[in-house]
């Protein structure tokens, strides 16, 4: 037969490596070209891989939780299939899950004799412990069962055909296997003291018991020395609970392909960050004014493309914060584009898609399209570009009430704002306390790039718009 070797194709700039997350097919199943057999997570975004011809899946040779690197073998697909003559036609036929004619479904050949290696006086049961028997199960069953130290041969499925689920897997954890007089036996644990499971325990306590009992026999009495009046200490507690053994997580997907980032940056970028808080209030002002007009088009707008506006203006009026440090160059590059990097917290971790030439939207239109990112990041619908090729990166921690963070960079920038909850607070004004609404920000930066002048300077361009919104009116385009 014709065999082609699948291997991990580079699917975006600068990928070396790949998770295999889902296999989409399973071994023998029958593909068509360009037809998705799997999902691959690289850096943060899921990326389904075409079949590269057409035939039937072979030897899946990468996991659920594997990590290949670009050019490795994932995947074999047999293009044709052979016979092996008119006695092994049907078997072979049958191992590839196609069987025609009545006798080959009933289970026989053409001579009538059973096609099937299975003992007529063997349970399926029993015939799944035969070395040479191998379970149905899927891949991800098949990870699940090496994770939990579970011999599939001893597993009996309860799927359809007897392929093995994972609840299967659960209870055969359940399950002692033993031989008499050349049966097996399956026995269930139990979860008392009598149990098989609480053997260990109770050999640990009789070996306490007896322990006690010895330090006793050596102590001296009262009747050996009168004079020695020994105080009473309390009893140390006995626990006979098992250890509780931790939670283990695998360090993958988007958390790993975060750490990596973090990593990077953290131990490349000389970081420095820098605090201000301004008063927000004519903004919450200007915004309810919007919302109440666009409250008949069914839409509301939040905080952040203001904010988004004022980063553009800040970065404007000074470029390096929107810049690059080529290193091998020993060069600056000052960007001529605004790309925003939106940070988005998901359930499966830190997303930060890429709002595209921010300068020339609306505030209406910053809007939407950062909804749309975040309903993506959230859904993990996103494409490699949504989530590439950022300039300048924002992270709005306002909804979950922080007051300060020190962010790291979103390498190879080399800063990013953070916003923050808009509180009300007492503030002096004009000798006066009144309360108003506060807005904290926190901008991290590369001190290789940008002084702390410099960033105190971004701060406070950000402020004067915060605190006078109509102010961002005389730049709009």
């Amino acid at each position: 037969m014709a065999t082609v070797e699948f291997r991990l194709p580079d699917v975006g700039e600068g990928i070396h490596e790949a998770e295999i997350v889902r296999w989409l097919v399973q071994e023998g199943e029958r593909v068509s070209e360009l037809e998705p057999i799997v999902e691959v997570q690289t850096d943060k975004a899921l990326v389904e891989l075409p079949a590269p011809s057409s035939g039937f899946i072979g030897e899946i040779r990468a996991t659920p939780g594997a990590i290949v690197r670009v050019g490795e073998v994932v995947v074999t697909i047999e293009t044709t299939r052979q016979s092996r003559g008119n006695s092994g036609s049907a078997q072979g036929m049958q191992r590839d899950g196609f069987l025609e004619g009545s006798a080959q479904r009933a289970g026989q050949t053409r001579a009538g004799h059973p096609t099937s290696e299975m003992s007529p006086d063997l349970s399926p049961a029993d015939e799944a412990q035969k070395p040479n028997h191998r379970p149905k199960a899927t891949p991800g069953v098949r990870h699940y069962a090496r994770e939990k130290g579970v011999d599939l041969v001893h597993v009996q499925g309860t799927g359809p055909d007897g392929r093995i689920l994972k609840q299967d897997i659960d209870d055969a954890t359940k399950v002692v296997i033993q031989r008499e007089d050349g049966r097996i036996v399956r026995r269930r644990t139990l979860d008392t003291e009598e149990g098989t499971g609480s053997l260990l325990w109770t050999a640990v306590r009789q070996a306490e018991k007896e322990r006690q009992r010895q330090q006793r026999m050596q102590e001296p009495t009262d009747q050996d020395d009168d004079s020695v009046k020994k105080p009473i200490l309390p009893k140390s507690r006995q626990y006979d609970e098992p250890t509780r053994t931790p939670t283990r997580i695998p360090f993958r997907g988007v958390r790993r392909a975060t750490a990596e980032q973090v990593k990077r940056s953290a131990f490349t970028v000389p970081h420095v960050t820098a605090f201000d808080e301004c008063d927000a209030t004519e903004l919450v002002r200007l915004r309810t004014r919007w919302n109440q007009a666009l409250e008949a088009e069914g839409q509301r707008v939040s905080y952040m493309p203001f904010l988004v506006k004022a980063t553009v203006s800040a970065l404007k009026a000074f470029p390096y914060f929107n810049a690059r440090l080529n290193e091998e160059a020993q060069e600056i590059e000052l960007l001529p584009d605004y790309h925003m990097g939106i940070a988005v917290d998901t359930k499966d971790g830190l997303f930060v898609p890429v709002l595209r030439h921010a300068d020339r939207l609306t505030i209406q239109e910053i809007g939407e399209e950062i909804y749309r990112l975040s309903s993506g990041a959230r859904s993990r619908t996103l494409t490699a570009e949504d989530l590439r090729g950022s300039t300048f990166s924002l992270t709005n921690m306002g909804p979950l009430g922080s007051l300060f963070a020190t962010p790291i960079i979103n390498f190879p920038e080399v800063a990013i704002l953070a916003v923050h909850q808009i509180q009300r607070k007492p503030v002096a004004i004009n000798e006066e306390v009144v309360i108003r609404d506060v807005l904290t920000l926190s901008l991290s930066f590369d001190h290789r790039v940008i002084d702390g002048a410099t960033a105190v300077r971004f701060l406070n361009h950000m402020k004067r718009l915060i605190e006078d919104p109509e102010r961002l009116m005389l730049e709009l385009k």
